[in-house]
């Protein structure tokens, strides 16, 4: 007999599936399942014998952590072993104010195949169901209070827009999340994001832009052969309109490929007419990527320094994304579990 699993469903789902339990019941249940409990035995507010039959009926979890590895810098990450054998990850990352946030998945692998992205030089899998998203958040409230949820692990979003929404809407409703807390970053699936735009779900959005070079971008990032730079630009510009926010556009810097004069200024003339800070990201050095033939190298200093002073000096917002989680694999481009290679780490190891 298949043994559904409770947690990651919305509270509306819970209910139906626990039926003829009351409603109330469902509740409780949701609500030890939002603190990340460990078991049904956990469940002090449950009789003994409900306890009994919700463990013989269901699964607590859909997914196992098969490793929690803990970088000196505070983050963490889970590797999550899925029903059909699927492994994903999840990030817990911290701020200086010990603020913490929740970077989830939405695919297993990616077919977007970004060259300077782990993740999607593994291919694609499959795209997660709401509950496998929402999971993920909750076996990471398990170990701290969450702030933010950011949507930037394995997979393009709004590739499964479906399944998003619907964990978006757990997040917001049932577990009661700020939608300003909420930030989905997307490599420009223009289609996506005017569907996004139309559902005026209140989240933010980010764009990982990485360079306006229209020839560079494709050959960087696959996908924009079919979102070319102006459409993006039409739909990022239909969003800001229907959401009204400031919109985040990320640039992964690659040492000697997109940190020129000429790719700042065109960065510059991409964004005329939209409202946004450009999020300047150091490439985190991924073993075996290349270019052009030649291995990916991160900027120096320098290099990044000049090329935020020469956006500044076009009156555009800059920020630094401060580098957190590299020790284990943990950074920005840097997720992706390859089953047939234990990962390297120095860093301590531990399963929950």
């Amino acid at each position: 007999m298949i043994r559904h699993a409770l947690a990651g469903l919305s509270l509306a789902e819970l209910q139906n599936l626990l039926q003829p339990l009351p409603a109330f019941r469902a509740r409780q249940v949701f609500h030890w399942l939002a603190q990340g409990v460990p078991s049904f035995e956990a469940m002090t507010d449950l009789t003994l014998p409900l306890r009994h039959d919700l463990a013989n009926r269901f699964l607590l979890y859909s997914a196992t952590v098969s490793q929690q590895l803990e970088d000196n810098d505070g983050t963490v990450k889970l590797q999550l072993s899925l029903q059909d054998n699927t492994r994903i990850e999840a990030v817990l990352l911290s701020d200086n104010e010990g603020r913490k946030t929740a970077c989830l998945s939405t695919q297993a692998g990616c077919p977007v195949a970004c060259v300077f992205c782990k993740t999607g030089s593994l291919g694609f899998s499959r795209n997660l169901s709401s509950p496998e998203i929402v999971e993920q958040f909750l076996h990471l409230s398990s170990i701290a209070d969450i702030a933010n949820i950011v949507i930037m692990g394995m997979g393009e979003p709004l590739l499964n827009l479906e399944a998003l929404c619907a964990a978006l809407a757990v997040f917001t409703g049932d577990l009661g999340i700020s939608r300003r807390r909420i930030t989905i970053s997307t490599s420009g699936i223009v289609k996506g994001i005017r569907e996004l735009a139309s559902k005026r779900l209140g989240a933010r959005l980010a764009c990982s832009l990485t360079t306006a070079d229209p020839t560079l971008r494709e050959q960087l990032m696959p996908i924009a052969r079919a979102n070319p730079l102006p459409r993006l630009h039409d739909a990022l510009a239909y969003y800001q309109q229907e959401q009204g926010q400031r919109l985040t556009l990320e640039a992964v810097l690659l040492g000697g490929i997109n940190t020129r004069e000429i790719d700042a200024r065109a960065l510059g003339a991409f964004v005329r007419g939209l409202d946004v800070v450009i999020n300047l990201i150091t490439w985190n050095p991924i073993s075996g990527l290349c270019f052009e033939g030649k291995p990916l190298r991160e900027p120096s200093r320098r290099e990044v320094e000049r090329f935020g002073a020469l956006l500044e000096q076009q009156g555009i917002q800059v920020t630094r994304r401060f580098r957190k989680g590299i020790g284990i694999a943990g950074a920005c481009g840097q997720l992706g579990f390859n089953p047939h290679k234990q990962m390297d780490t120095t860093m301590s190891d531990t399963t929950r």
